[in-house]
């Protein structure tokens, strides 16, 4: 038996366990057996920030943990359903085994030798296919992204669904053009309100840029965030150690250490 077999052998006991450990919590333990799938969202929307950020830092002790945490949280979704007679662990894996197979007909049909592009866009059409068949309310193109995503990554989602059906711009140089156009009609909005319209313009022109230049603007914002955070804990950590606040520090001294974080890792 090669290598892979036996982890993928082990793989499938310790997943048997982990899903029987969770079927016991639910019976014997007070706290795990009073959740719902609501008391339990917003502890899942947590776990997937959690992941996100381990992934961000490149930290795979981290993102092990946190896949776990995920892993927790699917089974448990399951077992609230199992009890209500929704569906079970087989069939809810059973259903995404068939999705995949259906939706990657480039490997497990007659789409052999597809770019990456058709591929791309065969998913979507799928997709919509499928909703048709179950009768489902969701049959228009952007009905897929969730209304509750975070605005940029539901921007991007939105204009990469729209671009897999042909609506996009031919060249990258003119959604730049479009980013400075957007520019300009914020620089001249006349009143707070428009001004407040032509910027969420000018954040959907720029995260279109993005896309177009192959760079997700969540994690670009994301590893801003991050770097913002450790020069300006810089800074403060600074002032303390003079015992000092930040607002016993003047701005020039608060740039000087600023370039000094620089360089700090």
């Amino acid at each position: 038996m090669t290598t892979k077999r036996l982890q993928t052998k082990d793989a499938q006991i310790a997943f048997q366990r982990l899903a029987e450990v969770v079927e016991e919590l639910r019976e014997k333990c007070p706290w795990d057996r009073k959740q719902t799938k609501e008391s339990l969202r917003h502890l899942t929307i947590e776990e997937t920030y959690e992941l996100a950020d381990a992934i961000l830092q490149n930290d795979y002790q981290e993102i092990k943990t946190e896949l776990g945490d995920l892993l927790l949280h699917i089974l448990f979704y399951n077992s609230l359903a199992a009890e209500k007679g929704k569906f079970s662990l087989a069939e809810m894996i059973q259903a995404q085994i068939d999705k995949l197979i259906r939706r990657h007909p480039h490997v497990y049909s007659d789409l052999q030798g597809a770019s990456e592009a058709e591929i791309k866009a065969n998913w979507e059409q799928i997709k919509a296919k499928e909703k048709a068949l179950n009768g489902s309310q969701q049959k228009l193109t952007l009905d897929g992204v969730p209304d509750n995503l975070p605005s940029i990554i539901k921007a991007y989602r939105m204009q990469e669904k729209a671009a897999n059906v042909g609506f996009d711009w031919d060249k990258t140089e003119q959604v730049w053009d479009k980013v400075k156009e957007e520019i300009q009609e914020f620089e001249t909005a006349p009143n707070p309100k428009e001004k407040e319209e032509e910027m969420g313009d000018l954040l959907f022109a720029l995260i279109n840029y993005c896309r177009h230049v192959g760079i997700n603007p969540e994690d670009a914002l994301s590893k801003t965030n991050r770097k913002f955070k450790h020069r300006f804990e810089y800074i403060e950590r600074s002032a303390h150690s003079q015992n000092r606040t930040l607002t016993d520090m003047t701005l020039a001294e608060m740039e000087d250490y600023w370039q000094e974080a620089k360089g700090v890792k």
